[in-house]
């Protein structure tokens, strides 16, 4: 009979046989979410009493499963689309959190009859957002950008700040078991403060970690051309700023591997990386971040206590409909706020998306499990947050396509579906048509061969080349965006090449300051949907004519000879 480490690996490929069964099913049905399908057949496993011998821990999730989860949703997050949406994730991750766990928690000292600290507790525990289920159906489906960004990047801010805030409640709770103490002798106003000061520490040392850990591993990258090599790099990088900031500086590892994630995917992803570097490792990592979410979403299914479940279904129903009005208190108002103070409002359509897509898995689970022994009411806040957490993935996971339908937020066109399948089909041709000459360099397809080859990929690029133009003169909306994107990604390569001047010593820093200013100008102009580039005449007067002409240089203006 296998023991020891042996009787884990066959636990641990049957856990995979059944994820693979899972994603069978899941590719002959479709459109039927991978990570809720796991989750239902993790529970089917429970009922059927199937308990693998790998036990799903707090300090599993925590230290090993979600660090590649945190650092591939963050490396894949578009930094300039996060930066534009900067201030409604902060309101919605940071104040939305802590109002929402305000109310829950005050809601719960008499829906659950729970002291107001173990209220506190559980609304910390349960509300932090985890948005992979929603954002592979809102990818599947087309939905937008911005509203993928506000989901993406408010769950991967209040997933730090909430696990921040769940310690401190924890430390609260121990003490007033210890004491005697209630709510109101230790949540005074110095204790307010000081907690407060405290959540700021934690914050800002894990921001500073990841940033520093990031950049570090950035000048190496930048130093270095060897992809095989750098996917390490990424990987240590994700556990390192991890560990580093929650192990040895008792900050904040959640928002550390996060912001270095953030950094890493801007910078290195732009000015440190090879085209083959940064297919292996984004490959790397989103294989890495599948490989996790199988195993959290399965074990999470397996593990649930359907017997407890059973014993607290009237308190798990009382608690679903009040988490989601904790949560509908906090988006709405705020929403609302934001709307007087940005540029573009926050639509009502996407606020009931945030609503009701604010789904609630792995951090919830993690933090549920991590209590200790003798904390008051354990079973009864262990079965609230697996009760509201499978409610969360199976039925609101489920509905979420018919509530995108319902409210029209679904906005790729047939054309951009079009659009997409051309250049996609067109970049495949060129990399044929590049393989195709360099085996024919290397003398390993022969010349006739390749001229069949050649001349065959060569007029599907001309017949893709000649759809992509007609496709984009009858649908100019298409083209501006296309146009758009392509600035701002040139314009970021640009200001790129003004800084490496700098620090090569090319132009003074005076010189490079001013160059640096024209690229930012240009790149606000384009964050507000407006070109620098005319079709006819000149669409941005650059700095270095107004210069030349106050020299007397002959400087011809665009479009001249």
């Amino acid at each position: 009979m296998a023991t020891g480490i042996e009787a884990q690996l066959l636990d641990l490929v049957g856990i995979f046989i059944i994820a693979a069964a899972v994603g069978v099913f899941v590719a002959k049905v479709g459109r039927f979410p991978y990570t809720i399908a796991l989750l239902l057949a993790g529970l089917a496993a429970s009922v059927l009493g199937v308990h693998p011998g790998i036990p799903i821990s707090h300090d599993l999730i925590l230290f090993v499963l979600l660090p590649p989860l945190l650092f591939e949703g963050a490396v894949n997050t578009e930094l300039e689309r996060f930066r534009e949406n900067l201030l409604p994730i902060l309101a919605l991750a940071g104040v939305g959190l802590v109002v929402s766990i305000a109310v829950l928690g005050y809601v719960g000292t008499t829906a659950f009859d729970f002291p107001l600290l173990v209220a506190l507790l559980f609304a910390a525990m349960i509300l932090p957002t985890d948005p992979v289920s929603v954002l592979a159906l809102f990818k599947e489906l087309g939905a937008p950008d911005r509203l993928s960004v506000l989901v993406e990047g408010e769950s991967l801010i209040n997933d730090g700040l909430g696990v921040v805030l769940f310690m401190t409640l924890l430390e609260l709770v121990q003490e007033s078991q210890q004491t005697g103490f209630t709510a109101s002798d230790l949540l005074t106003p110095g204790r307010l403060g000081s907690v407060a000061l405290e959540i700021l520490v934690v914050s800002g040392g894990g921001l500073v970690v990841g940033l520093v850990a990031g950049y570090a591993v950035y000048r190496v990258m930048y130093n270095l051309d060897e992809h095989m090599t750098e996917t390490v790099l990424a990987i240590v990088l994700a556990y390192g700023s991890f560990l580093v900031a929650e192990h040895y500086l008792g900050v904040s590892g959640v928002i550390a591997v996060v912001v270095a994630g953030l950094f890493v995917g801007d910078r290195a992803a732009e000015n440190a990386m090879s085209p083959q570097t940064k297919i292996t490792v984004f490959n790397t990592l989103e294989t890495g971040a599948f490989l996790a979410n199988t195993f959290i979403f399965l074990m999470i299914g397996i593990t649930t206590p359907i017997d407890v479940l059973v014993e607290h279904a009237a308190l798990i129903a009382l608690a679903i409909p009040l988490v989601l009005l904790a949560r509908a208190l906090a988006v709405y108002p705020i929403c609302a706020a934001l709307n007087r103070l940005v540029d573009r409002d926050i639509p009502f359509a996407y606020q009931h998306v945030l609503v009701w897509g604010g789904l609630h898995a792995s951090i919830p689970v993690a933090l549920v499990l991590g209590l200790p022994a003798g904390t008051p009411y354990r079973e009864e806040l262990r079965a609230l947050v697996f009760g509201v957490a499978a409610f969360s993935l199976v039925v609101q996971g489920l509905t979420m396509g018919r509530v995108l339908d319902r409210l029209g937020v679904v906005t790729r066109t047939d054309a951009q579906r079009l659009y997409e399948l051309l250049t996609g089909r067109k970049r495949a041709v060129e990399d044929a048509l590049d393989a195709a000459e360099s085996l024919r360099r290397r003398g390993e397809l022969p010349a006739s061969v390749y001229r069949d080859f050649s001349d065959e990929y060569e007029a599907e690029e001309a017949a893709l080349e000649d759809a992509i133009d007609e496709l984009l003169q009858t649908n100019p909306e298409i083209r501006r965006e296309q146009q758009l994107t392509g600035e701002r990604r040139i314009l970021k390569q640009e200001k790129s090449a003004v800084m490496d001047v700098m620090r090569e010593g090319i132009v003074s820093d005076d010189v490079g300051e001013q160059l640096l200013e024209e690229v930012n100008l240009k790149l606000n102009r384009v964050r507000d949907g407006e070109t620098t580039v005319g079709s006819d005449e000149e669409g941005f007067e650059e700095f270095w004519r107004e210069r030349a002409d106050d020299l007397g240089l002959d400087v011809p203006d665009r479009g001249e000879d």
